[in-house]
């Protein structure tokens, strides 16, 4: 009996952690799109009826350190992760940490792709209401 007791906890971990992981990503089909060709450039979009205004610095590469920028007026929380399309990137979510002039940042360094791809999704949770921007790495 007791040889059971370990292999059942961990099904039963691994089973709450897939329907954790599907109850997460369901959140990203309700996230207005941000349509941007450069990130780096900056992209602007509205939040809340106000102008909005994220930015990447320097252009995103996996495992290299980057600075995401949002200047968003009457912001109170901001967070990210990211992800690829029909792909799970684990658990990256980064907290925007409030500056000055209603601008927030995050140090964020991207996981490496197994399959060498490049195409990411930056899921954006702004006080509740999401957002997703498409972008590409080096």
């Amino acid at each position: 009996m007791k040889r059971l007791v370990i292999p059942g906890l961990v099904i039963v971990a691994m089973a709450a952690l897939a329907l954790w992981g599907s109850f997460q990503q369901s959140g990203s089909e309700a996230a207005r799109p941000i349509i941007c060709t450069d990130p780096v450039a900056g992209c602007t979009f509205i939040h809340n009826g106000l102008p909005a205004k994220l930015r990447f610095s320097p252009q995103p590469e996996v495992l290299r350190p980057f600075l995401l920028t949002l200047t968003v007026p009457k912001l109170r929380k901001a967070s990210v992760s990211f992800q690829m399309s029909g792909m799970n990137m684990g658990f990256n979510r980064y907290d925007l940490k409030p500056e000055t002039d209603n601008r927030w940042t995050a140090r964020i360094t991207l996981p490496v792709c197994t399959v060498s791809r490049v195409d990411w999704i930056a899921e954006l949770d702004l006080d509740g209401q999401l957002y997703s921007l498409m972008f590409t790495t080096r």
